[in-house]
């Protein structure tokens, strides 16, 4: 049996080279003169480099075209995500934002009321949105715990209940929300609203976790109001959309995972070639060159997985084990490529003048966000024995 090979296109490999140069040349460079823990850019640099970026044609990558995005397929996102988050705050802010961002997949379904109202404007300045679907109860079993209720009263939707580990919920303007509509239908129960921040009866407040950027927020609806229009597709739908999201969105975040632990594997074997010890290079030293080693066949094989799940995704076949064996795979070879890299530098690796000490620490929760490990074990185990 014989397999065609894969050839890029060329007008991705440009696309990838006006990433990577972007991100070397404009974005590290800003970065090192600011705090770093820094969360996101000076409004000043944010304007002036995101001018730079629509003029390139590299705004809002997978948004579609009609609404000021680039309208780039699932794969070529994330080839240029893997570029993108190759910097100190990459990993929860890949190209600092300068790059725009998608508000999150339920809106595309709305009405295009609904869309040119909230999503266009998102797109167009660049702003963050918000994602509210886990709760006090879980998260990776949304159909079993989403308790918060959304109660049709007047002509309005009234929400009650609390969401928890909510990026952005106390900095967007607005975002989705999974509400149970009937206790009776279960998973077809499950309807997704927009809410805006500032709406009586919601409530934002940040939990502090060792994560830098995006910090997540504790969620609370009393008696929050929403006009009906507000609501998503048809009532029950919620939960078919939040998963064709998560699906879809696993790849890039993936993408993100991989190019962190590159961007890291690449300043071990840097420092590596410079440091010596007793004599002698590390990079002569066969406990680092294993390291080293092991590290690159992890990034060679994380990449294929990610590579094969979007390819499948843009096809429109069914992805959902793909996008878990990535997420899982790329989150745990990036913990290990990093804590190596740590190692490899020694005191330097923990200390804030390197983007080591950071991406060490956010990484950990990659393990966690977008589902757990093991929950994605769970999801591949299930199609085995199918």
């Amino acid at each position: 049996m014989t397999f065609p090979g894969y050839t890029m296109p060329d007008e991705l490999k440009l696309l990838r080279e006006q990433v990577r140069r972007f991100v070397r040349d404009e974005i590290i460079p800003l970065e090192q003169t600011l705090d770093p823990d820094t969360q996101e850019l000076p409004e000043e640099h944010f304007k002036r480099l995101s001018a730079k970026t629509k003029a390139a044609g590299l705004w809002a990558l997978g948004a579609p075209v009609e609404y000021g995005g680039a309208g780039l397929d699932v794969f070529s996102q994330c080839v240029l995500y893997e570029e993108m988050s190759q910097h100190r705050m990459g990993l929860y802010v890949p190209g600092a934002g300068v790059f725009g961002r998608i508000p999150p997949h339920p809106i595309w379904a709305g009405t295009k009321e609904q869309i040119e109202k909230y999503a266009a404007p998102a797109v167009e300045q660049g702003y963050e949105t918000f994602f509210a679907i886990t709760e006090p109860s879980g998260g990776s079993d949304p159909a079993g715990a989403i308790q918060t209720r959304g109660e049709k009263k007047d002509g309005h939707w009234v929400l009650n209940g609390r969401k928890v580990f909510i990026s952005r919920a106390d900095t967007g303007p607005w975002g989705v929300v999974f509400a149970r509509t009937n206790k009776e239908k279960g998973r077809a129960g499950i309807s997704c609203f927009i809410v805006e921040r500032g709406t009586p009866g919601f409530t934002a407040t940040n939990i502090k976790t060792i994560r830098t950027a995006a910090i997540p927020n504790d969620v609370v609806f009393e008696d929050c109001r929403i006009p009906e229009e507000n609501l998503i597709g048809k009532e029950g739908q919620g939960l078919d959309l939040a998963f064709d999201l998560l699906v879809k969105n696993r790849f890039p975040y993936s993408a993100c995972n991989l190019g962190v632990a590159v961007a890291a594997h690449r300043m071990a074997i840097e420092h590596a070639k410079q440091r010596e010890t007793f004599g002698q290079k590390l990079s002569q030293r066969q406990a680092i060159q294993w390291m080293l080693a092991d590290a690159e066949v992890e990034i060679r094989a994380c990449r294929w997985l990610i590579w094969e799940g979007a390819w499948k995704a843009d096809r429109g076949e069914d992805a959902r084990v793909e996008a878990s064996i990535a997420k899982l795979y790329s989150s745990e070879v990036l913990g290990r490529v990093v804590d190596a890299a740590v190692q490899i530098h020694g005191g330097y690796g923990v200390s804030k003048e390197f983007p080591l000490e950071r991406w060490y620490r956010e990484a950990r929760v990659r393990r966690i966000g977008e589902g757990p490990s093991e929950v994605h074990r769970m999801v591949i185990a299930r199609q085995l024995f199918r």
